[in-house]
């Protein structure tokens, strides 16, 4: 008798444990979109306003942290395009699209590497249609009409071969340009500057992406065309900066020994001085964000020194290049959260701007505001 019950108690045990079973499984099978970690509603902004007819007295986009928010949730969108992509998703259950709908913003174009067909980056333009169905009448003041935004690496088996190859491009040469991502990227930043004018156009990315968008965003700026940038984690670490530092400090010789020699007339150096003038008085500023615990960032908070300062004025470059560095400040972190870009959007963000200027910036944008050592050299007379 007593083990008679015992398997009849173990029998109700097991139609229990199945019937559970089978309750999760449909659980799984009726909204497994739903419950996605990448889903907006999951891992985006929390209690982040909505834009309506209010934003036209006061724009929403003036303020500093909702502008921090939107942008980094484009470039979230840019990492979850590549994502559907790969996993063959349609239009009905696609990720990327709830982290731009939300904020009236459409997706315009996609970037794709020809190397092996992913998306790195992407246009997003304002939606007036969708604005106007809330009854925004006219684009807030200070949203951008275009923002191009792109994406770091993706740890997934489809893209990350190139990833990789970009990140020891930057790692080895402390440059992006021989990728074919540069070349799309500033091509695409130039038409949008061109289509609404430079001061309604940003371009963000995040950790490679970021790196991208820095350099693409200076190369633009050498044309004249100054674009509101935005990077979160750019790299800031590579074999070249040490050696660069050696470089540097070689090249100063040689610009004093090549002072020496007449290589321009004086009209050239009219024009030089006419050139170094117009960097002084109109800069490039892009917003900086970082995090102390994350070491391919971190060194952008290093502070320059007066020696770096002296050099500066040696070679006609400007004492101080500024750029707006927020910092991220929250004690030791492990490494994937510090340098994640969802802490970018988190409620409880610790944030400071911590310098306008640091060593690193400083040798990042140099080249903007210094002269060329043909153009460095003084008029001899005939």
């Amino acid at each position: 008798m007593g083990k008679k019950g015992a398997e009849e108690m173990k029998n109700e045990i097991l139609q229990v444990v199945e019937k559970q079973g089978r309750n999760h499984n449909v659980k799984t099978e009726s909204g497994p979109q739903n419950q996605h970690p990448y889903a907006f509603h999951v891992s985006g902004p929390r209690n982040i306003p909505s834009i309506n007819w209010r934003d036209l007295i006061n724009s929403t986009w003036k303020d500093g942290n909702y502008k921090r928010t939107v942008i980094a949730c484009f470039i979230q969108a840019v990492y979850l395009l590549e994502l559907d992509r790969q996993e063959n998703k349609t239009p009905e259950n696609a990720l990327a699209p709830k982290w731009w709908i939300p904020f009236k913003y459409k997706l315009v174009q996609t970037l794709i590497d020809e190397r092996d067909g992913s998306i790195f980056g992407a246009i997003l333009e304002w939606d007036r249609s969708a604005a106007l169905a809330d009854f925004v009448l006219i684009r807030p003041n200070g949203a951008p009409k275009a923002v191009l935004a792109l994406r770091g690496t993706l740890l997934k088996s489809p893209t990350i071969r190139r990833d990789i190859e970009d990140d020891l491009r930057f790692l080895t040469w402390e440059s992006l340009k021989g990728s074919v991502r540069f070349s799309s990227a500033f091509k695409a930043l130039k038409s949008i500057s061109e289509k609404y004018g430079s001061s309604n156009v940003c371009i963000a990315g995040h950790s490679l992406g970021a790196g991208f968008a820095l350099q693409v965003g200076k190369a633009l700026a050498k044309e004249g065309v100054f674009v509101e940038a935005h990077l979160f984690n750019p790299p800031s670490i590579s074999l070249a900066s040490s050696l660069k530092d050696v470089g540097d400090k070689a090249g100063i010789m040689w610009n004093k020994v090549r002072s020496l020699l007449p290589l321009i007339t004086e009209t050239q150096a009219k024009e030089g001085a006419q050139s170094i003038a117009l960097g002084l008085n109109k800069q490039w500023v892009p917003h900086l964000y970082v995090n102390n615990s994350d070491y391919i960032c971190c060194y952008y908070n290093d502070p320059p020194n007066g020696t770096e300062e002296k050099n500066a004025c040696k070679e006609n470059v400007k004492p101080t290049i500024d750029a707006k560095l927020f910092v991220m400040s929250k004690g030791k972190q492990k490494f994937l959260e510090a340098h994640g870009l969802e802490q970018w959007w988190s409620d409880d963000l610790e944030l400071q701007m911590a310098a306008n200027n640091s060593k690193l910036i400083s040798k990042q944008l140099k080249s903007l505001y210094s002269l060329s050592p043909a153009e460095q050299a003084p008029s001899k007379g005939r």
